[in-house]
């Protein structure tokens, strides 16, 4: 047996503290590596709540492999008009000319067709359809319509968007089906006019068939 173990069973008072001191250190550890997993869940669980509160779908994204996960700072009024004031803005077209040209041939043919009517532009889905549901409410919120026609008690009944050459790129027709349901469920149309194949004859024809006839 070796000298130091000897000497340590010889003096028990020594062999206590040792053990004693192992102790310690060894709950030291173990607590150590608790805390650091929780608060790695608590990160994990904010992550989790702040992508479900931004509207990005299902809570399910990947967890960050900080930590700690800062919580989302909110804005008052007073913070928006600091930012606000610093910034620099400047003002964009509504339209692009071809949504344009499009927009005051629809107009046109609307008024001739019904006066109490309107055509409105770049209208968001957010105001204009409601859900209960607050996660599908998310998936439209931030979508628009190009065109929407309005009867003569502001209801939206019918949605023209204008399709231009490079419309269909990317995730562009899975969007359009995401509006197109959503309309198609509020029990408002949804109709496409096509860059180079929709012909003015052909916009007046739909359009005297989606319009209420005035009394």
């Amino acid at each position: 047996m070796a000298p130091e173990i000897i000497a340590l069973i010889e003096k028990p008072h020594l062999l206590f503290t040792v053990l004693s001191v192992g102790a310690v250190i060894g709950l030291a550890v173990e607590w150590g590596a608790a805390n650091i997993e929780r608060r790695n869940w608590r990160g994990r669980k904010r992550y989790r709540w702040h992508n479900a509160r931004a509207g990005n779908g299902r809570a399910n994204a990947s967890w960050p492999t900080t930590e700690e996960t800062p919580a989302p700072k909110l804005l008052d009024a007073a913070d928006q008009l600091r930012i606000v004031m610093a910034a620099e803005f400047t003002s964009q077209m509504l339209l692009n000319k071809h949504e344009a040209r499009v927009f005051k041939e629809l107009d046109r043919i609307v008024f001739t067709c019904n006066p109490a009517w309107q055509v409105m532009a770049q209208v968001s889905l957010g105001e204009i359809l409601r859900s209960k549901d607050p996660e599908a409410y998310s998936c439209i919120n931030a979508k628009r319509v190009d065109l929407l026609l309005v009867d003569g008690d502001c209801r939206p009944r019918h949605a023209i968007e204008y399709q231009g050459g490079a419309h269909y790129q990317a995730s562009a027709a899975a969007r359009d089906a995401v509006k197109k349901e959503a309309l198609r469920r509020a029990g408002i149309g949804y109709h496409e006019v096509v860059a180079g194949h929709t012909t003015p004859s052909e916009l007046r024809r739909l359009v005297e068939k989606l319009i209420d006839k005035p009394a």
